[in-house]
């Protein structure tokens, strides 16, 4: 798979200075986590499951959840597990004419291409987001043969004590799978988010994490699970980082986790939850000076009707403070995420140029956009994670910015 893949060759050629490489469910797990992108929840009672599925990977979602937990009542758990393994068997079928699984470890589907036959588009990389231990090994023995589509787990409430025996069950599946299976925590516990506790709840998730490094690929921020604590919600005009208290535990929280000293994880952005019009309290976040006149302007109405304005300025927001990737509960969310991970070309010539190996020895220069000043040893770890971005959302050609790549994926 691959991000844009959904899009037809002439189009990515268009867009894109480097175009965004293609990785599998067996692709190191440093690439994954960066290629996690918008991960699209959606409720595992969903009915016509596997057809979901497939739609979504048509419009370009490349991982998904399927969510027994928040996202369902508690009588419904148990409809839950079966429509998902259901859903699984149906997708492990695939349609008649589906082709046979390559021998990368790729799982396609023939069913994605149709929107544009050129294109193939294979399943995304999907995870189940479970209550409690047990129902990760009952699931996995339930799955059968379609666990060949599982990518992993979602973990909620995730602490030290609540995660080790969510992660041990994780490593029994993962022998009865006879596959490689991930867990991806999620930070949302009220001991994380209270000032008194919050030190010692970061360094016991340090450690356990630690411990089972090989099997996390991502953390996951609960920022819905931190507002109510409080009860706290933000409005559509205002992004997490303008809640000061979940701004503080997001600080936190990179500050332990998200270090780059190969202690660290990736750490995903929090949901953003508005996705119909409502009424606005400040004016537009969105400015018009990336818009163009025309289509771009009519771009731009559209955005800010759709209350998306407010999710452009938390995704950039997002990256300034650390994070990479966010969770996602309506498809409309997914084209702008993945615009806006998109590696701009002057970022990549600045990577490009702090990592050029006659300049192991440090220094300054100055950028080839001449508008900044780059200091090699300071700006190494940004420029080797902006490169990694780069493989996995690749680099767009130097008139090309989000409006444009917005514009494709919306049109794809």
């Amino acid at each position: 798979m691959r991000h844009f893949g959904h899009l037809p060759a002439a189009v990515r050629a268009g867009l894109f200075h480097q175009e965004p490489a293609e990785f599998t469910s067996g692709s190191p797990a440093r690439t994954l986590a960066v290629a996690l992108g918008a991960t699209l929840y959606s409720p595992a009672t969903r009915p016509r499951l596997a057809e979901a599925v497939r739609k979504q990977a048509r419009r370009g979602v490349v991982s998904m959840v399927l969510c027994l937990e928040d996202s369902i009542s508690d009588a419904e758990v148990e409809a839950g597990e079966a429509n998902l393994v259901r859903g699984f068997a149906d997708l492990a079928a695939g349609p008649a004419e589906a082709a046979a699984e390559p021998s990368d470890g790729t799982v396609t589907d023939a069913d994605t291409a149709t929107d544009h036959p050129e294109t193939a588009v294979d399943l995304p990389l999907l995870f189940v987001r479970v209550r409690e231990p047990r129902q990760i090994t009952d699931l996995v023995d339930r799955l059968g043969a379609s666990v060949r589509l599982l990518s992993g787990f979602v973990l909620p409430k995730f602490t030290e004590s609540r995660g080790h025996g969510f992660l041990e069950a994780l490593t029994q599946a993962e022998r009865t799978a006879g596959r490689r299976l991930f867990a991806m925590p999620v930070l949302e516990s009220p001991e994380l988010l209270h000032l008194e506790t919050r030190a010692e709840t970061l360094a016991g998730i340090a450690a356990i994490t630690d411990k089972y490094r090989d099997h996390v690929l991502a953390l996951r921020l609960g920022v819905t699970d931190f507002c109510s604590a409080y009860g706290l919600r933000r409005s559509p005009d205002m992004t997490a980082y303008d809640i000061k208290i979940v701004a503080n535990v997001i600080a936190d929280v990179v500050n332990v986790l998200g270090r780059s000293d190969g202690t660290g994880f990736t750490v995903t952005g929090p949901v953003w939850e508005y996705f119909r019009p409502g009424e606005r309290m400040f004016k537009p976040q969105l400015r018009r000076s990336p818009f163009l006149e025309g289509r771009a302007e009519d771009l731009r109405t559209a955005l800010i009707e759709h209350d998306l304005d407010g999710l452009l300025r938390e995704i950039e927001l997002d990256r300034a403070n650390g994070l990479l990737g966010k969770t996602c509960i309506h498809p409309t969310h997914v084209v702008p995420v993945h615009a806006l991970s998109v590696v701009s070309h002057e970022e990549w010539s600045d990577a490009q140029d702090i990592l050029r190996p006659d300049r192991d020895g440090g220094g300054v220069l100055r950028s080839a956009y001449t508008n900044k000043m780059n200091e090699v040893k300071p700006h190494r770890a940004w420029a080797e994670r902006t490169l990694l971005r780069a493989e996995v959302f690749g680099v767009a050609k130097e008139d090309v910015g989000f409006v444009d790549l917005l514009t494709a994926g919306l049109a794809g």
